[in-house]
């Protein structure tokens, strides 16, 4: 069953499974992020209608959690730790410089391009790196802001 947000049949077999469970909007809402790396509009509408919850608690329930993103990540995902250690050690001035690099203003996470978004994260657990950035799942460590363009010239392609 194809539905108006492109659902893969795993996802709507799973949303079938899950929308009489307890708790099942957060797993549901973790699922379809899974598959489309964010939760967009759509998705939400169609997650409220497929589980009779009202779209408000489901923004409610996105909104409330860090982890789910309601804007289409990058092509490659910048991120960076801010854990105690990593901020400590100027894990926010990597941030500020990869924005800068990339030309992404404030309030916004992607480039234009869609080729890169930057994000904080609270922990990669490498405190004994810090600060820390990955992009994908290459995690650099031990970083000066100086470094910052070299290693994202390596995801430009």
């Amino acid at each position: 069953m194809a539905t108006a947000c492109g659902f893969s049949n795993e996802l709507n077999t799973f949303i079938d499974e899950w929308k009489q469970k307890p708790g099942n909007l957060i797993m549901i809402l973790h699922k379809v992020q899974e598959e489309q790396g964010y939760i967009s509009k759509e998705a939400a509408a169609e997650v409220a209608a497929r589980t009779g919850n009202p779209l408000a608690r489901v923004y409610g329930t996105m909104t409330f959690y860090h982890f789910f993103k309601t804007v289409k990540p990058g092509k490659n995902k910048v991120s960076v730790c801010l854990g105690t250690a990593c901020y400590l050690k100027g894990g926010q001035d990597l941030i500020d410089e990869a924005k800068s690099i990339l030309n992404i203003s404030d309030g916004s996470i992607t480039t234009e391009d869609g080729l890169f978004s930057v994000e904080p994260v609270r922990c990669i657990g490498c405190c004994g790196l810090a600060p820390v950035l990955s992009i994908n799942n290459d995690v650099y460590g031990k970083l000066t802001k100086d470094q910052i363009s070299g290693i994202l010239d390596k995801y430009r392609t």
